[in-house]
């Protein structure tokens, strides 16, 4: 019996496709090379994947024909086994609109024996939300490095003492821990002891990597690229040839950090002008900032410590469309699935969080994190109020990502016209001449040239050759 897709289609077209978990091919033309690395990243992926052919996303995820259903199953068979270790697939069929599609999905590969490669290559793919990508020689470590309980936080800082701590921190530390814990950790009344206690510092008053990154002066001279790196997309109006704007690298201590980030954020988010009932006026910003703050803190958090990563930054990336905030290091614990949903706390980096929550923001007194499971639903809720699309979380192993949208996306290719349309799918088979379109589609050589234009003006088919030599049109490869 065939699957009714509808309601992962209806997500997918809601949300331009900004789906890690599926991967969408129209395979009008047969199989696609790329589902070589797509296979790999999918089977690298917590919880695997989905790959649906029949679908052409660049057209609003339209059913297409497809010549041999049977032969698609049977290519996906044997493309697993080219895999170390073999991809599992269940592949079944598919009803979208109507119209048949096939479905495959793509286990994920068991954790002792990741990443799944390319036998052929030794390469291994990772999905992002926005593509797959293969790994680096560090990213491949730290799927190995991920089979063991993560302790890193707990190590000393060789070379740093008690002085490369920040005193206006730890002192807000001291006072928070002995105020909202005034029966374990606040009942010791030494400074000292009470630091080492709570895993700030050793017993030789050496810092810890958890305790410096939350309370010291300046933890990047100990780690460089514990910092966030954030940029803006150029504006229209920017000069031409501008790569970003408001790029800035925020250092210092987690709580700092946390300041400076929003500090970015109300530079930089676009504002409109909004009435509320009571005839007041205020500024609204693109993206709540409660939760674009409850994400930088997740992120400085729970990102990786371990050696792998050390040359990695938490990135924030704001676009015209979406913002997105990505930390090294995947989800620990708990599966995206759940994420909001349950009471669960669950840490990566659990020395890290115990103190961050006694560490307060020099700006605002206000509390880092706090470890209550209420991070996710705070963002949920920020963005529900704002009128904007829910959070799309993407966890790919060694990489959390978090994507915001301004809204729901627009696809100027969903717009085609029947004439558009028509070619576009006459391209399937593969590159074809005006004169070509001309006897398949019995349509005017005009009207195929103004088509043309509009699709290669949408970014959907490429010009072959020109200017003296032959012409002919194909759709861009999948």
């Amino acid at each position: 019996m065939s699957e009714d897709l509808s309601d992962l289609v209806a997500r997918l077209r809601a949300t331009s496709g900004d789906y890690a978990e599926v991967e969408v091919k129209s395979a009008a033309g047969g199989l696609p090379n790329s589902l070589t690395s797509t296979l790999s990243a999918l089977a690298n992926l917590p919880g695997g994947g989905t790959i649906i052919l029949g679908l052409d996303e660049a057209t609003g995820f339209r059913p297409v024909t497809l010549a041999d259903p049977h032969v698609l199953k049977q290519g996906l068979a044997l493309k697993s086994r080219s895999f170390t270790p073999p991809v599992r697939l269940t592949i079944s069929d598919g009803i979208v609109d109507g119209a048949s599609v096939v479905v495959a999905r793509v286990h994920e590969c068991d954790l002792s024996a990741k990443p799944c490669r390319v036998t052929a290559s030794g390469a291994a793919y990772l999905r992002g939300y926005d593509g797959d990508f293969q790994l680096s020689t560090l990213e491949e470590q730290a799927f190995l490095v991920a089979r063991q309980p993560p302790a890193f936080d707990r190590a000393p800082v060789t070379g740093a003492s008690r002085e490369d701590l920040d005193d206006e921190l730890v002192a807000e530390f001291l006072r928070s821990a002995r105020e909202r814990d005034p029966h374990g950790l606040g009942r010791f009344t030494d400074d000292t002891e009470l630091l080492r206690r709570a895993g700030v510092t050793l017993p030789d008053g050496t810092p810890t990597v958890a305790g410096l990154l939350a309370l010291g002066i300046h933890p990047q001279e100990w780690f460089p690229q514990f910092v966030i790196q954030a940029s803006a997309e150029p504006l229209p109006t920017d000069p031409v040839g501008s790569r970003s704007r408001n790029q800035a690298t925020i250092t210092g201590p987690i709580p700092r950090m946390l300041d400076e980030a929003l500090a970015w954020a109300r530079r930089t988010f676009d504002t409109t002008i909004v009435s509320a009932p009571d005839g007041s006026v205020y500024d609204r910003p693109a993206y709540p900032f409660v939760a674009f703050r409850e994400l930088i803190a997740n992120a400085l958090v729970h990102r990786d410590l371990d050696h792998w990563s050390a040359g990695m930054a938490v990135e924030v990336r704001l676009r015209r469309d979406r913002l997105v905030v990505s930390n090294p290091g995947g989800l620990y614990g708990i599966t995206v699935e759940r994420l909001g949903r349950d009471a669960v706390t669950s840490a990566r980096n659990a020395r890290l969080v115990a103190i961050c929550q006694h560490a307060r923001t020099p700006e605002t007194s206000a509390r880092v994190i706090e470890a209550l499971a209420t991070g996710i639903p705070t963002v949920t809720a920020a963005l529900s109020d704002a009128g904007l699309p829910p959070a799309h979380y993407v966890d790919a192993g060694i990489r959390f990502t978090v994507v915001l949208h301004r809204g729901i996306a627009d696809r100027p290719a969903a717009d085609l016209n029947e004439t558009e349309l028509r070619i576009y799918d006459a391209l399937a088979a593969g590159a074809r001449s005006v004169a070509e379109l001309q006897h398949v589609l019995d349509l005017a050589a005009p009207n195929i040239r103004k088509a043309l234009r509009e699709l290669r003006a949408q970014g959907l088919v490429e010009q072959l050759g020109g200017r003296g030599r032959p012409t002919s049109y194909r759709r861009w490869p999948e």
